[in-house]
Formats: C-alpha cells, structure tokens, sequence
C-alpha cells in the first residue's frame, strides 16, 4: 500500500466484464496492435492482492511494457475503480471466476493465453480458476501457496481492519500508518501514489479504496476445505508455474514452499531477498527480474 515508482510507459484505461456481468477495471501498459493478430505481444494479467489496486503493479508492469509485452493490471471486484458487488459476493470461487473470465476476455482479444501473475489474494483466484479449467500460458504465484501461516494472516487482515470504519484524518495519517505496518521500508518520497488506494469521504475522512464487505465475504467452506481445493488445483496445474516468495515472508514460509513445489514437480521457484509478503512492493528490481526471466524461458 506505498506509492509506486513513477512509470515511463503511458498507459491506458480499459474495462472488462467480470463472471457475475460486474465491471472490472484495468490498466494496459504497452503496444496493443491494431486488429488482434498471432504476432501480438504476449498479453500479461497482473491481478493484486486483498485490500490493495491496479497500482500496486505500476513498476512492474512498466518493466514488462518494456520488454515488449503488454502487461494489463486489473483492479479485482470490489477494490479500485471496479465494481462494488451489491449482495457482497466476495468468495474465493467469486474472484477465481472473475480471473478466468479475463484470460478469457484476454484470449478473445489478444489470440494468445495470457501469462497470469497473481499475488496473495490474485494468486488464489488463478490457483483455483486454473484448477477449475481456465486456460493460461503460465502462472506465477506471488508469495502464496496453498496453506499459509494463518498467524500471518491474521495479521495481515488486522492492519487491514483496523483503519476500516474510522479511516484516516488525511493522506500522511494513512502513511504513518503504513510506515508502522511496514517498518523495513524507506517511507516514499510523495504521498501521491498512496492517495490512488485511498478514497475521500463525504465525512472528510480517507478510507482504503475497497469495499470493507470484502473482508467478510461469502464463505462457504471451511479454511480447511479451502486449503483442500488449493492442494488439488495445485496438484492438477500442468501449465509453466513459478512461485516466487518473499524470503521474510510473514505468510509462506519455506515449509510451505517446499510443500508446493512437491505438489507441482514442474514449478520453478525463486526466492526475494529483503522482502516479505508484499513482494513487489518490498523490491521490485529482483521481483520483476524473476517474472522477466520466468518469461523468457516460455519462449514466442
């Protein structure tokens, strides 16, 4: 939730069309062509985490632009610029339809799979969405796996909690509480970047730009069925996968790593030094060098 390097590739708003008829919006960085061929640059889905936007990935997707991809960063339902979902459909099979509906939407668009870059909440959605049969060139798994520390979480989930009803007085109130949440990063030099996840209420208050019901959406089955249904999408996953973890990670610890990489023999992994559960945020250089890399290894 810190503000985003400044990007050098202009981009340009687009909207899609989520499982439940909601509208999702995005981001595009890079040269689409005109008419959609089977020379288009490799279409890349960036798909965020709980509580955060689109521009969480602005750095990375500038690098991928610059490599010659298209990188399209997509606000989930209920964060960002996309819908609000009116009866609070919130559930991990809710964002898993909505992540294949986009490689479909994409597939339609680009006639090329996407490469799906899912971080935490992101990566959950493309776990379940390839393991129900969504169709992907690859999928990189930002520090998640299918179990987790649940302590980690709940961590997580408290920071996220604690500033939902009252939020903040204004935008350096909202990164004093951030810099607290995350001690180990350099504050950023502006507050600008972190008033795009903000919105002003008519109280004058800033809240996070995501709907507070996501926190308390549907959940059918129990942790323990979900981490089920993980392990099996898991274990199904046939296509190039990468899971890179932040080695300080508060979430996915290397147990949990090794756990994934048995149940997806095929899978790469990569390692980020210096960072914990927010991977990209925490150092983008080594993170965008390993999706870069994983890439390049799919070939054209």
């Amino acid at each position: 939730m810190t503000a985003p390097a400044k990007s050098h590739t202009k981009s340009r708003r687009i909207a899609f069309t989520g499982a439940g008829g909601n509208c999702l919006v995005g981001d595009v960085f890079g040269a689409e062509p005109d008419g959609a061929s089977d020379e288009a640059a490799r279409p890349v889905l960036l798909l965020h985490g709980g509580g955060q936007t689109r521009y969480a990935w602005r750095t990375t997707a500038d690098r991928i632009a610059q490599a010659g991809m298209v990188a399209y960063a997509v606000d989930q339902r209920g964060h960002g610029a996309s819908e609000w979902i009116a009866d609070g459909a919130y559930g991990f099979d809710d964002f898993a339809a909505d992540a294949a509906a986009l490689s479909r939407a994409l597939t339609e668009r680009t006639h090329r799979l996407p490469v799906v870059v899912g971080a935490s909440l992101g990566g959950i959605a493309a776990l379940l969405a390839a393991g129900q049969g969504a169709s992907f060139a690859a999928l990189v798994l930002v520090d998640i796996t299918p179990r987790v520390d649940m302590e980690g979480v709940a961590k997580v989930q408290g920071f996220m909690r604690a500033h939902t009803s009252d939020g903040f007085g204004s935008i350096d109130e909202a990164a004093a509480a951030v810099a607290a949440y995350l001690p180990h990063r350099k504050p950023p030099r502006s507050t600008e970047g972190l008033k795009k996840n903000l919105r002003l209420h008519p109280d004058g208050r800033w809240r996070w730009h995501w709907d507070p019901r996501f926190l308390d959406g549907r959940r059918s089955v129990s942790t323990e069925q979900r981490e089920a249904e993980l392990v099996a999408a898991a274990r199904r996953l046939t296509v190039p996968t990468l899971l890179v973890r932040g080695a300080s990670s508060e979430l996915v610890h290397e147990a949990h790593a090794r756990e994934f990489l048995d149940l997806v023999p095929h899978a790469c992994f990569v390692d980020v030094s210096g960072a914990r559960h927010m991977v990209a945020g925490d150092r983008n250089d080594q993170f965008a060098a390993a999706i870069l890399s994983f890439v390049g290894t799919l070939g054209s």
